[in-house]
Protein backbone atom coordinates (compact mmCIF):
# COMPACT_ATOMS: atom_id res chain seq x y z
CA UNK A 1 0.00 0.00 0.00
CA UNK A 2 1.66 3.47 -1.29
CA UNK A 3 1.98 5.25 1.96
CA UNK A 4 0.28 8.56 2.89
CA UNK A 5 3.32 10.85 3.44
CA UNK A 6 4.17 13.70 0.45
CA UNK A 7 5.22 12.04 -2.36
CA UNK A 8 8.71 13.70 -2.47
CA UNK A 9 9.77 12.20 0.79
CA UNK A 10 8.21 8.67 0.00
CA UNK A 11 11.05 9.07 -2.98
CA UNK A 12 13.53 10.33 -0.75
CA UNK A 13 13.21 7.93 2.11
CA UNK A 14 13.53 5.11 -0.68
CA UNK A 15 16.48 6.04 -2.56
CA UNK A 16 18.02 6.39 0.57
CA UNK A 17 17.01 3.02 1.68
CA UNK A 18 18.45 1.83 -1.86
CA UNK A 19 21.78 3.79 -1.30
CA UNK A 20 22.70 2.33 1.67
CA UNK A 21 22.65 -1.16 0.21
CA UNK A 22 24.45 0.31 -3.06
CA UNK A 23 27.73 1.30 -1.06
CA UNK A 24 27.83 -0.85 1.83
CA UNK A 25 26.75 -4.67 0.26
CA UNK A 26 26.82 -6.54 -2.36
CA UNK A 27 22.81 -7.82 -3.23
CA UNK A 28 21.81 -10.57 -1.26
CA UNK A 29 21.30 -14.09 -2.62
CA UNK A 30 18.34 -15.98 -1.95
CA UNK A 31 17.31 -19.66 -3.06
CA UNK A 32 17.48 -19.51 -7.23
CA UNK A 33 14.55 -19.91 -8.92
CA UNK A 34 13.94 -23.39 -10.59
CA UNK A 35 15.45 -23.78 -13.91
CA UNK A 36 13.09 -22.46 -16.12
CA UNK A 37 14.54 -24.22 -19.86
CA UNK A 38 17.34 -26.50 -19.96
CA UNK A 39 20.43 -25.21 -21.58
CA UNK A 40 23.20 -27.70 -23.13
CA UNK A 41 26.34 -28.17 -21.22
CA UNK A 42 28.79 -28.01 -23.54
CA UNK A 43 31.69 -26.37 -21.28
CA UNK A 44 33.84 -27.57 -18.44
CA UNK A 45 32.73 -30.91 -16.34
CA UNK A 46 29.66 -30.22 -13.94
CA UNK A 47 30.71 -26.13 -14.19
CA UNK A 48 27.71 -25.28 -15.84
CA UNK A 49 25.40 -27.58 -15.06
CA UNK A 50 21.88 -27.11 -13.79
CA UNK A 51 22.53 -23.67 -14.67
CA UNK A 52 19.14 -21.58 -13.63
CA UNK A 53 17.48 -18.89 -14.74
CA UNK A 54 19.74 -16.08 -12.53
CA UNK A 55 22.95 -17.86 -13.29
CA UNK A 56 22.37 -17.68 -17.08
CA UNK A 57 20.99 -13.83 -16.40
CA UNK A 58 24.23 -12.90 -14.66
CA UNK A 59 26.06 -14.61 -16.78
CA UNK A 60 25.03 -12.89 -19.86
CA UNK A 61 25.96 -9.28 -17.79
CA UNK A 62 28.98 -10.67 -16.86
CA UNK A 63 31.06 -11.51 -20.41
CA UNK A 64 29.02 -8.66 -22.79
CA UNK A 65 28.54 -5.11 -21.67
CA UNK A 66 24.56 -6.00 -20.18
CA UNK A 67 21.81 -8.67 -20.40
CA UNK A 68 19.61 -8.19 -23.59
CA UNK A 69 16.82 -10.41 -25.08
CA UNK A 70 19.02 -10.95 -28.02
CA UNK A 71 21.77 -11.87 -26.32
CA UNK A 72 18.90 -14.18 -23.83
CA UNK A 73 17.98 -15.94 -27.38
CA UNK A 74 21.39 -17.03 -28.63
CA UNK A 75 22.65 -18.05 -24.97
CA UNK A 76 19.32 -20.62 -25.01
CA UNK A 77 19.66 -21.30 -28.71
CA UNK A 78 23.14 -22.33 -28.51
CA UNK A 79 23.61 -23.85 -25.19
CA UNK A 80 26.25 -22.13 -22.83
CA UNK A 81 29.38 -24.18 -24.00
CA UNK A 82 28.60 -23.07 -27.56
CA UNK A 83 28.27 -19.91 -27.13
CA UNK A 84 30.95 -19.18 -24.22
CA UNK A 85 32.79 -20.49 -27.53
CA UNK A 86 31.19 -17.97 -30.16
CA UNK A 87 32.37 -15.19 -27.91
CA UNK A 88 35.77 -16.25 -27.18
CA UNK A 89 36.62 -16.39 -31.39
CA UNK A 90 33.60 -14.61 -32.89
CA UNK A 91 35.35 -14.18 -36.37
CA UNK A 92 34.94 -10.88 -38.53
CA UNK A 93 31.35 -11.60 -39.42
CA UNK A 94 29.97 -9.99 -36.02
CA UNK A 95 27.67 -7.31 -37.82
CA UNK A 96 26.21 -3.91 -36.33
CA UNK A 97 22.58 -3.39 -36.82
CA UNK A 98 22.73 -0.95 -40.05
CA UNK A 99 21.38 1.98 -38.18
CA UNK A 100 24.28 2.01 -35.93
CA UNK A 101 26.68 0.84 -39.09
CA UNK A 102 25.90 4.30 -40.47
CA UNK A 103 26.41 6.25 -37.80
CA UNK A 104 30.17 4.93 -37.77
CA UNK A 105 30.06 5.23 -41.42
CA UNK A 106 29.36 8.88 -41.56
CA UNK A 107 32.43 9.73 -39.53
CA UNK A 108 35.67 11.58 -40.49
CA UNK A 109 37.47 8.79 -38.75
CA UNK A 110 35.89 6.10 -40.56
CA UNK A 111 36.04 8.12 -44.24
CA UNK A 112 39.66 9.64 -44.04
CA UNK A 113 42.86 7.47 -43.75
CA UNK A 114 44.82 8.38 -39.89
CA UNK A 115 47.78 9.10 -42.12
CA UNK A 116 45.76 11.50 -43.94
CA UNK A 117 43.50 13.07 -40.82
CA UNK A 118 46.61 13.42 -38.67
CA UNK A 119 48.81 15.11 -41.21
CA UNK A 120 45.70 17.63 -41.91
CA UNK A 121 45.49 18.55 -38.24
CA UNK A 122 49.21 18.80 -37.52
CA UNK A 123 49.24 20.94 -40.62
CA UNK A 124 46.60 23.32 -39.37
CA UNK A 125 47.92 23.36 -36.32
CA UNK A 126 50.98 24.84 -37.71
CA UNK A 127 48.93 27.70 -40.01
CA UNK A 128 46.88 28.05 -37.07
CA UNK A 129 50.61 29.01 -34.96
CA UNK A 130 51.49 31.09 -38.14
CA UNK A 131 48.58 33.44 -38.08
CA UNK A 132 49.76 37.18 -38.26
CA UNK A 133 47.61 38.66 -35.29
CA UNK A 134 46.85 36.86 -31.30
CA UNK A 135 43.32 37.21 -32.07
CA UNK A 136 43.59 35.52 -35.61
CA UNK A 137 46.14 32.88 -33.48
CA UNK A 138 43.55 32.66 -30.77
CA UNK A 139 40.66 31.80 -33.37
CA UNK A 140 42.28 29.52 -36.08
CA UNK A 141 43.66 27.74 -32.75
CA UNK A 142 40.22 27.93 -31.22
CA UNK A 143 38.29 25.79 -34.55
CA UNK A 144 41.54 23.35 -34.53
CA UNK A 145 40.89 22.61 -31.06
CA UNK A 146 36.88 22.06 -32.03
CA UNK A 147 37.39 20.20 -34.83
CA UNK A 148 39.96 17.78 -32.81
CA UNK A 149 37.78 17.36 -29.96
CA UNK A 150 35.47 16.09 -32.60
CA UNK A 151 37.63 13.49 -33.81
CA UNK A 152 37.76 12.49 -30.49
CA UNK A 153 33.80 12.01 -29.65
CA UNK A 154 33.44 10.11 -32.74
CA UNK A 155 35.87 7.32 -31.38
CA UNK A 156 34.07 7.45 -28.66
CA UNK A 157 30.34 7.62 -29.87
CA UNK A 158 31.90 4.43 -32.37
CA UNK A 159 32.75 2.74 -29.04
CA UNK A 160 29.60 2.73 -27.26
CA UNK A 161 27.73 1.93 -30.61
CA UNK A 162 29.43 -1.11 -31.04
CA UNK A 163 29.50 -1.97 -27.05
CA UNK A 164 25.52 -1.47 -26.99
CA UNK A 165 24.96 -3.32 -30.39
CA UNK A 166 27.84 -5.99 -31.84
CA UNK A 167 26.78 -9.56 -31.54
CA UNK A 168 30.66 -10.16 -30.57
CA UNK A 169 30.19 -8.62 -26.88
CA UNK A 170 33.30 -9.97 -25.40
CA UNK A 171 35.24 -8.62 -27.81
CA UNK A 172 33.91 -5.22 -27.19
CA UNK A 173 34.51 -5.35 -23.30
CA UNK A 174 38.06 -6.79 -23.73
CA UNK A 175 38.94 -3.63 -26.10
CA UNK A 176 37.69 -1.52 -23.45
CA UNK A 177 39.91 -3.81 -20.42
CA UNK A 178 42.83 -3.65 -23.00
CA UNK A 179 42.60 0.15 -23.65
CA UNK A 180 42.41 0.66 -20.32
CA UNK A 181 45.52 -1.31 -19.94
CA UNK A 182 47.34 -0.14 -22.58
CA UNK A 183 45.72 3.73 -21.70
CA UNK A 184 46.75 6.96 -23.82
CA UNK A 185 45.23 10.35 -22.38
CA UNK A 186 43.46 11.75 -25.28
CA UNK A 187 43.89 15.05 -24.09
CA UNK A 188 47.57 15.39 -24.41
CA UNK A 189 48.90 16.70 -27.56
CA UNK A 190 47.67 16.06 -30.74
CA UNK A 191 46.22 12.64 -29.48
CA UNK A 192 42.69 13.47 -29.98
CA UNK A 193 43.49 12.69 -33.82
CA UNK A 194 44.42 9.20 -33.09
CA UNK A 195 42.89 8.14 -30.08
CA UNK A 196 40.37 6.23 -32.58
CA UNK A 197 42.77 4.85 -34.89
CA UNK A 198 44.81 3.37 -31.92
CA UNK A 199 41.87 1.89 -30.54
CA UNK A 200 40.92 0.65 -33.89
CA UNK A 201 44.04 -0.92 -34.93
CA UNK A 202 46.09 -1.72 -32.22
CA UNK A 203 43.70 -3.06 -29.92
CA UNK A 204 40.69 -4.44 -30.83
CA UNK A 205 42.24 -6.73 -33.59
CA UNK A 206 43.73 -8.44 -31.04
CA UNK A 207 42.01 -8.03 -28.15
CA UNK A 208 41.29 -11.57 -27.96
CA UNK A 209 44.15 -12.62 -29.81
CA UNK A 210 48.01 -13.32 -28.36
CA UNK A 211 49.39 -10.98 -25.85
CA UNK A 212 52.48 -10.35 -27.60
CA UNK A 213 50.90 -9.38 -30.48
CA UNK A 214 48.55 -6.75 -29.03
CA UNK A 215 52.07 -5.77 -26.92
CA UNK A 216 53.88 -4.98 -30.24
CA UNK A 217 50.64 -3.31 -31.32
CA UNK A 218 50.46 -0.53 -28.80
CA UNK A 219 54.38 -0.33 -29.30
CA UNK A 220 54.34 0.80 -32.76
CA UNK A 221 51.02 2.83 -32.61
CA UNK A 222 51.91 7.13 -33.04
CA UNK A 223 49.32 7.74 -30.58
CA UNK A 224 51.39 5.49 -27.61
CA UNK A 225 55.22 6.61 -28.69
CA UNK A 226 53.52 10.30 -28.00
CA UNK A 227 51.85 9.63 -25.05
CA UNK A 228 54.75 7.97 -22.91
CA UNK A 229 56.86 10.15 -24.99
CA UNK A 230 58.98 7.77 -26.95
CA UNK A 231 59.26 9.45 -29.89
CA UNK A 232 61.96 11.91 -28.01
CA UNK A 233 64.07 9.30 -27.37
CA UNK A 234 66.99 8.81 -29.04
CA UNK A 235 70.47 7.79 -28.89
CA UNK A 236 72.34 10.36 -26.56
CA UNK A 237 68.84 11.95 -25.49
CA UNK A 238 67.46 9.00 -23.43
CA UNK A 239 63.83 8.92 -22.43
CA UNK A 240 63.38 6.20 -20.20
CA UNK A 241 59.24 7.23 -19.63
CA UNK A 242 57.59 4.78 -22.10
CA UNK A 243 60.56 2.15 -21.00
CA UNK A 244 59.32 2.56 -17.12
CA UNK A 245 55.91 2.07 -18.16
CA UNK A 246 55.94 -0.78 -20.22
CA UNK A 247 57.37 -2.69 -17.59
CA UNK A 248 55.74 -1.36 -14.94
CA UNK A 249 52.47 -1.32 -16.24
CA UNK A 250 52.31 -3.27 -19.51
CA UNK A 251 53.99 -6.24 -18.69
CA UNK A 252 55.70 -7.17 -15.42
CA UNK A 253 54.32 -5.53 -13.18
CA UNK A 254 55.69 -3.20 -10.03
CA UNK A 255 57.02 -6.39 -8.20
CA UNK A 256 58.14 -8.17 -11.53
CA UNK A 257 61.65 -8.17 -10.79
CA UNK A 258 63.41 -5.77 -13.12
CA UNK A 259 65.86 -3.06 -11.85
CA UNK A 260 66.52 0.17 -12.99
CA UNK A 261 69.32 -0.68 -15.10
CA UNK A 262 66.56 -2.54 -17.07
CA UNK A 263 64.73 0.18 -17.49
CA UNK A 264 67.97 2.21 -19.09
CA UNK A 265 68.49 -0.49 -20.73
CA UNK A 266 65.28 -1.07 -22.55
CA UNK A 267 65.05 2.78 -22.76
CA UNK A 268 68.42 2.28 -25.28
CA UNK A 269 66.68 -0.81 -26.51
CA UNK A 270 63.29 1.66 -27.68
CA UNK A 271 65.62 4.36 -29.07
CA UNK A 272 64.74 5.74 -32.81
CA UNK A 273 61.11 4.09 -32.27
CA UNK A 274 59.05 7.02 -32.94
CA UNK A 275 56.48 8.79 -35.40
CA UNK A 276 57.47 10.13 -38.92
CA UNK A 277 56.89 13.54 -39.19
CA UNK A 278 56.74 13.33 -42.76
CA UNK A 279 53.60 13.18 -44.90
CA UNK A 280 53.29 10.03 -46.91
CA UNK A 281 55.11 9.70 -50.18
CA UNK A 282 57.62 11.90 -49.00
CA UNK A 283 61.32 10.65 -49.00
CA UNK A 284 62.75 9.37 -45.82
CA UNK A 285 65.19 11.24 -43.95
CA UNK A 286 68.95 11.28 -44.21
CA UNK A 287 70.44 8.34 -43.04
CA UNK A 288 73.71 7.26 -43.49
CA UNK A 289 74.22 4.34 -45.87
CA UNK A 290 75.62 1.70 -43.49
CA UNK A 291 72.19 1.98 -41.76
CA UNK A 292 69.97 2.53 -44.15
CA UNK A 293 68.29 -0.96 -44.77
CA UNK A 294 67.05 -0.69 -40.85
CA UNK A 295 65.12 2.42 -41.90
CA UNK A 296 61.28 1.42 -41.41
CA UNK A 297 57.96 3.30 -42.00
CA UNK A 298 54.63 1.49 -41.91
CA UNK A 299 51.90 4.01 -41.41
CA UNK A 300 52.27 7.13 -38.79
CA UNK A 301 55.51 4.36 -37.51
CA UNK A 302 59.14 5.30 -38.12
CA UNK A 303 61.84 3.07 -36.56
CA UNK A 304 65.13 5.74 -37.74
CA UNK A 305 68.70 3.78 -37.61
CA UNK A 306 69.92 7.15 -37.26
CA UNK A 307 68.53 8.00 -33.83
CA UNK A 308 69.20 4.49 -32.21
CA UNK A 309 71.24 3.41 -29.85
CA UNK A 310 73.29 0.86 -31.37
CA UNK A 311 75.66 -0.71 -28.27
CA UNK A 312 75.35 -3.82 -26.61
CA UNK A 313 72.60 -4.29 -24.33
CA UNK A 314 71.35 -6.94 -21.52
CA UNK A 315 67.89 -7.01 -20.22
CA UNK A 316 66.12 -8.62 -17.79
CA UNK A 317 69.95 -10.41 -16.70
CA UNK A 318 70.46 -11.50 -20.46
CA UNK A 319 72.01 -10.14 -23.81
CA UNK A 320 69.88 -9.08 -26.55
CA UNK A 321 71.22 -10.52 -30.03
CA UNK A 322 69.09 -8.90 -32.80
CA UNK A 323 69.93 -5.30 -33.87
CA UNK A 324 67.73 -2.10 -35.08
CA UNK A 325 64.14 -2.99 -34.92
CA UNK A 326 64.40 -6.41 -34.68
CA UNK A 327 66.02 -6.06 -30.95
CA UNK A 328 62.91 -4.35 -29.98
CA UNK A 329 61.16 -7.30 -31.01
CA UNK A 330 63.26 -9.73 -29.35
CA UNK A 331 62.95 -7.60 -26.04
CA UNK A 332 59.02 -7.71 -26.59
CA UNK A 333 59.48 -11.60 -27.01
CA UNK A 334 61.67 -11.23 -23.43
CA UNK A 335 59.00 -8.82 -21.87
CA UNK A 336 55.79 -10.79 -22.80
CA UNK A 337 57.05 -14.33 -21.81
CA UNK A 338 58.01 -13.56 -18.43
CA UNK A 339 56.43 -15.27 -15.55
CA UNK A 340 55.60 -12.33 -13.64
CA UNK A 341 53.65 -11.22 -16.75
CA UNK A 342 51.67 -13.90 -16.84
CA UNK A 343 51.08 -13.25 -13.49
CA UNK A 344 50.44 -9.84 -13.69
CA UNK A 345 48.21 -9.98 -16.90
CA UNK A 346 46.36 -12.60 -15.59
CA UNK A 347 45.48 -11.06 -12.13
CA UNK A 348 44.14 -7.75 -13.89
CA UNK A 349 41.89 -9.87 -16.09
CA UNK A 350 40.74 -11.36 -13.16
CA UNK A 351 40.13 -8.12 -11.35
CA UNK A 352 38.23 -7.11 -14.24
CA UNK A 353 36.00 -10.20 -14.73
CA UNK A 354 35.87 -11.78 -10.92
CA UNK A 355 36.17 -8.93 -8.80
CA UNK A 356 38.36 -7.70 -5.89
CA UNK A 357 40.63 -9.91 -4.26
CA UNK A 358 40.21 -13.11 -6.62
CA UNK A 359 41.50 -16.60 -4.93
CA UNK A 360 45.10 -17.23 -5.78
CA UNK A 361 44.47 -20.84 -6.77
CA UNK A 362 42.85 -18.98 -9.75
CA UNK A 363 45.04 -16.13 -10.55
CA UNK A 364 47.62 -19.88 -10.06
CA UNK A 365 45.38 -21.30 -13.17
CA UNK A 366 44.85 -18.65 -15.36
CA UNK A 367 48.84 -17.55 -14.85
CA UNK A 368 49.37 -21.26 -16.25
CA UNK A 369 46.97 -21.12 -18.98
CA UNK A 370 48.87 -18.19 -19.85
CA UNK A 371 52.37 -19.22 -19.88
CA UNK A 372 51.28 -22.99 -21.59
CA UNK A 373 49.16 -20.75 -24.63
CA UNK A 374 51.54 -18.55 -24.84
CA UNK A 375 49.75 -15.32 -23.58
CA UNK A 376 46.26 -16.55 -25.51
CA UNK A 377 43.80 -14.38 -24.44
CA UNK A 378 40.91 -16.41 -25.54
CA UNK A 379 42.46 -19.75 -24.04
CA UNK A 380 43.11 -17.93 -20.78
CA UNK A 381 39.59 -16.41 -20.72
CA UNK A 382 37.92 -20.07 -21.69
CA UNK A 383 39.64 -20.58 -18.36
CA UNK A 384 38.52 -18.30 -16.64
CA UNK A 385 35.10 -19.40 -17.53
CA UNK A 386 35.06 -23.29 -16.79
CA UNK A 387 36.03 -22.53 -13.07
CA UNK A 388 33.65 -22.35 -9.87
CA UNK A 389 35.06 -19.37 -8.70
CA UNK A 390 33.76 -17.16 -11.71
CA UNK A 391 30.65 -18.81 -11.36
CA UNK A 392 30.84 -17.78 -7.80
CA UNK A 393 31.34 -14.47 -8.61
CA UNK A 394 28.44 -13.88 -11.00
CA UNK A 395 26.28 -10.72 -9.44
CA UNK A 396 28.67 -9.50 -6.40
CA UNK A 397 31.14 -7.66 -8.82
CA UNK A 398 30.49 -3.83 -8.44
CA UNK A 399 29.98 -2.04 -11.80
CA UNK A 400 32.50 0.57 -12.58
CA UNK A 401 30.70 3.41 -14.51
CA UNK A 402 30.86 2.10 -18.02
CA UNK A 403 29.66 -1.02 -17.05
CA UNK A 404 26.86 0.66 -15.01
CA UNK A 405 25.90 3.44 -17.71
CA UNK A 406 26.21 0.67 -20.76
CA UNK A 407 23.64 -2.13 -18.87
CA UNK A 408 21.40 0.34 -18.22
CA UNK A 409 21.21 1.63 -21.77
CA UNK A 410 21.24 -1.95 -23.16
CA UNK A 411 18.48 -3.08 -20.42
CA UNK A 412 16.42 0.00 -21.07
CA UNK A 413 16.35 -0.40 -25.21
CA UNK A 414 18.03 -3.54 -25.97
CA UNK A 415 18.57 -3.99 -29.96
CA UNK A 416 16.59 -0.69 -30.80
CA UNK A 417 19.26 1.93 -32.44
CA UNK A 418 19.68 5.23 -30.26
CA UNK A 419 19.67 8.11 -32.56
CA UNK A 420 23.13 9.44 -30.79
CA UNK A 421 25.66 8.39 -28.10
CA UNK A 422 25.68 11.98 -26.75
CA UNK A 423 23.82 10.91 -23.46
CA UNK A 424 26.26 7.49 -22.59
CA UNK A 425 29.18 9.73 -23.21
CA UNK A 426 27.64 12.82 -20.94
CA UNK A 427 26.76 10.57 -18.18
CA UNK A 428 30.58 8.70 -18.23
CA UNK A 429 32.34 12.16 -17.98
CA UNK A 430 29.75 13.01 -15.10
CA UNK A 431 30.80 9.93 -13.37
CA UNK A 432 34.21 10.52 -13.69
CA UNK A 433 35.52 7.91 -16.10
CA UNK A 434 34.95 9.35 -19.66
CA UNK A 435 36.70 7.43 -22.06
CA UNK A 436 40.36 8.00 -23.39
CA UNK A 437 39.84 10.19 -20.54
CA UNK A 438 42.55 9.07 -17.76
CA UNK A 439 45.42 11.41 -17.90
CA UNK A 440 48.38 9.01 -15.74
CA UNK A 441 49.28 6.19 -17.82
CA UNK A 442 48.11 3.69 -15.40
CA UNK A 443 44.05 3.30 -16.40
CA UNK A 444 41.08 3.64 -14.89
CA UNK A 445 41.01 1.60 -11.11
CA UNK A 446 39.35 -1.56 -11.51
CA UNK A 447 38.34 -2.39 -7.54
CA UNK A 448 35.27 -1.45 -6.08
CA UNK A 449 36.31 0.66 -4.21
CA UNK A 450 36.80 3.50 -6.22
CA UNK A 451 33.52 3.87 -7.34
CA UNK A 452 31.24 3.79 -4.58
CA UNK A 453 31.77 7.67 -3.03
CA UNK A 454 28.71 9.46 -2.44
CA UNK A 455 28.76 11.55 -4.91
CA UNK A 456 29.24 8.54 -7.56
CA UNK A 457 26.02 7.56 -5.95
CA UNK A 458 24.30 10.12 -6.16
CA UNK A 459 25.43 10.94 -9.79
CA UNK A 460 24.07 7.37 -10.63
CA UNK A 461 20.56 7.94 -8.98
CA UNK A 462 20.27 10.83 -11.58
CA UNK A 463 21.38 8.78 -14.66
CA UNK A 464 18.64 5.94 -13.13
CA UNK A 465 16.24 8.75 -13.39
CA UNK A 466 17.23 9.36 -17.20
CA UNK A 467 17.63 6.12 -18.27
CA UNK A 468 14.37 5.14 -16.58
CA UNK A 469 12.52 8.01 -18.34
CA UNK A 470 13.47 7.07 -21.86
CA UNK A 471 15.92 10.12 -22.39
CA UNK A 472 18.71 8.23 -24.32
CA UNK A 473 15.79 8.02 -27.16
CA UNK A 474 16.35 11.38 -27.74
CA UNK A 475 20.04 12.98 -28.72
CA UNK A 476 20.74 15.30 -25.75
CA UNK A 477 21.65 18.91 -26.67
CA UNK A 478 24.60 21.44 -25.58
CA UNK A 479 26.85 22.42 -23.95
CA UNK A 480 26.69 19.06 -21.97
CA UNK A 481 26.50 21.45 -18.58
CA UNK A 482 22.53 21.53 -19.34
CA UNK A 483 21.88 17.60 -20.09
CA UNK A 484 20.82 16.54 -17.14
CA UNK A 485 18.36 19.18 -16.33
CA UNK A 486 16.92 19.26 -19.90
CA UNK A 487 16.50 15.65 -19.51
CA UNK A 488 14.70 15.50 -17.12
CA UNK A 489 12.50 19.03 -18.19
CA UNK A 490 11.36 16.67 -20.92
CA UNK A 491 11.22 13.24 -19.24
CA UNK A 492 7.41 13.41 -19.01
CA UNK A 493 7.10 13.57 -22.80
CA UNK A 494 8.51 10.15 -22.99
CA UNK A 495 7.29 6.87 -22.32
CA UNK A 496 9.61 4.98 -20.09
CA UNK A 497 10.43 1.61 -21.07
CA UNK A 498 8.59 -1.40 -19.61
CA UNK A 499 11.50 -3.01 -17.17
CA UNK A 500 9.67 -4.71 -15.24
CA UNK A 501 8.36 -7.14 -17.54
CA UNK A 502 11.83 -7.80 -19.37
CA UNK A 503 13.23 -11.27 -18.96
CA UNK A 504 16.15 -9.98 -17.17
CA UNK A 505 13.60 -8.23 -14.60
CA UNK A 506 11.98 -11.53 -13.82
CA UNK A 507 14.92 -14.26 -13.94
CA UNK A 508 16.38 -12.17 -11.33
CA UNK A 509 13.38 -11.70 -9.17
CA UNK A 510 14.19 -14.61 -6.64
CA UNK A 511 17.64 -12.86 -5.61
CA UNK A 512 16.40 -9.64 -4.53
CA UNK A 513 16.83 -8.27 -1.32
CA UNK A 514 13.86 -7.57 0.79
CA UNK A 515 15.00 -3.98 1.27
CA UNK A 516 14.55 -3.87 -2.86
CA UNK A 517 11.84 -5.87 -3.02
CA UNK A 518 10.09 -3.34 -0.59
CA UNK A 519 10.80 -0.43 -2.36
CA UNK A 520 10.28 -1.50 -5.77
CA UNK A 521 6.55 -2.46 -4.52
CA UNK A 522 6.29 1.31 -3.02
CA UNK A 523 7.02 2.78 -6.78
CA UNK A 524 4.36 5.02 -7.62
CA UNK A 525 4.65 4.65 -11.55
CA UNK A 526 6.61 2.97 -13.92
CA UNK A 527 9.10 5.99 -14.21
CA UNK A 528 9.52 5.45 -10.43
CA UNK A 529 9.78 2.07 -10.21
CA UNK A 530 12.62 1.86 -13.23
CA UNK A 531 14.23 4.75 -11.21
CA UNK A 532 14.26 2.48 -8.15
CA UNK A 533 15.57 -0.46 -10.07
CA UNK A 534 18.34 0.49 -12.22
CA UNK A 535 19.75 2.73 -8.52
CA UNK A 536 19.24 -0.93 -6.51
CA UNK A 537 21.77 -2.67 -5.27
CA UNK A 538 21.35 -5.35 -7.22
CA UNK A 539 21.30 -3.53 -10.53
CA UNK A 540 24.81 -1.76 -9.31
CA UNK A 541 26.11 -5.50 -9.07
CA UNK A 542 26.63 -7.34 -12.43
Amino acid sequence: MTPTYPLHLHRRTLLLGLAGCAVFGAPLATQAAPLAAAVPNTTGPGTWSAADEPTLARLLDRVTWGCTVSGTQALGAMGIGAYLAAQLRPGANAALPREAQAQIDAMAISRTPIETLAADMDARNRAAKARPTEDERKAALKDWQQDMRALQQEAAARFVLRALYSPAQLREKMTWFWMNHFNVFAGKGSLRALVGDYEERAVRPHALGRFRDLLGATVRHPAMLRYLDNAQNAAGRINENYARELMELHTLGVDGGYSQQDVQELARVLTGVGVAQRPPGEEPPRIKPALRRHYVRQGLFEFNPQRHDWDPKTLLGQPLRAEGLAEVDEALDRLARAPATARFITRKIALFLVGDNPPPALLQALARSFERTDGDIAAVLETLFNTPDFRASLGQRFRDPVHYVLAGLRLAHGDAVLPGTEPALGWLQRLAEPLYGRATPDGYPLDAAAWKGSGQMSTRFEIARAIGAGVATTPMPTPREKEMRMAEQSASQRTPPPLAQSAYVRALQSTWSAATRNALAQAASPREWNLLFLASPEFMHG
